[in-house]
């Protein structure tokens, strides 16, 4: 187990980076029970478990020793707080790990100051997430051929993912400072908290969801006639 192999290499553990994320697209009712299985196995309930597992070890670290300091940092992404079209088993797990994650927060709050959270939503970064198929195991693969819209997210993700402008290394340095700086959400392109501003207005307002496409209408046109073949 990992938190064994840790314990004994550094006999404590301070920093815990819950970093696991895999990616299936699609319109939502075309995706399968085992493309769920996939997605939350890896994007929430890897962070479950690494909540799970290290939480309680850090807690006896504090409790031992006055002067530790520790800190849980999640990678969700912006998918998690916008309304992408055609990801909505991703948009659901990265949704939930942001809930997830405020709560570890609040919760640690109640029980001890020396250990902190931190919740990652990057935008589009260069990294292999959409070639996560890869990894995919064989007994939660899909039998049948991708839909139209399957292949229409993989392409979309594809593109998307290989244009990000920063890098891993620009994300981190983004997270090391929110470390310092005990700060909670870490954004890599504020920019997109727009779509997220939006999304909360509909809310208190008991307004229909907007069209997460309102200010780039020829994006959904396009993807409509993708669609329609």
């Amino acid at each position: 187990m990992l938190a064994d192999a840790a314990m004994r290499e550094f006999g404590t553990v301070n920093l815990v980076f819950n970093n696991a994320g895999v990616g299936s697209g699609g319109l939502v009712w075309e995706n399968s029970d085992k493309d769920w299985e996939w997605v939350l196995g890896a994007n929430l309930w890897g962070v479950v478990h690494g909540v799970r597992i290290f939480t309680p070890l850090m807690l006896a670290a504090a409790q031992k020793d006055p002067s530790y300091e520790g800190h849980i940092v999640n990678t969700a992404s912006m998918a998690g707080l916008l309304n992408a079209l055609n990801m909505g088993v991703y948009n659901a797990s990265k949704a939930a790990m942001v809930l997830l994650s405020e709560t570890l927060y609040h919760d640690l709050s109640l029980v001890t100051e020396q250990i902190h959270c931190s919740v990652l939503c990057p935008y589009f970064v260069p990294t292999g997430i959409s070639k996560s198929g890869r990894n995919r195991p064989g007994d939660l693969a899909n039998t049948g051929a991708p839909t139209r819209s399957q292949l229409i997210a993989q392409a979309n993700s594809d593109k998307a993912v290989g244009s990000g402008k920063l890098t891993v290394a620009d994300i981190g340095k983004m997270v090391f400072d929110a470390i310092e700086k005990d700060g909670f959400f870490i954004y890599s392109n504020p920019h997109a908290l727009v779509g997220r501003q939006t999304r909360m207005e509909d809310s208190l307002q008991q307004r229909t969801s907007s069209d997460p496409f309102v200010g780039k209408p020829e994006l959904r046109a396009k993807l409509k006639a993708a669609l329609a073949g």
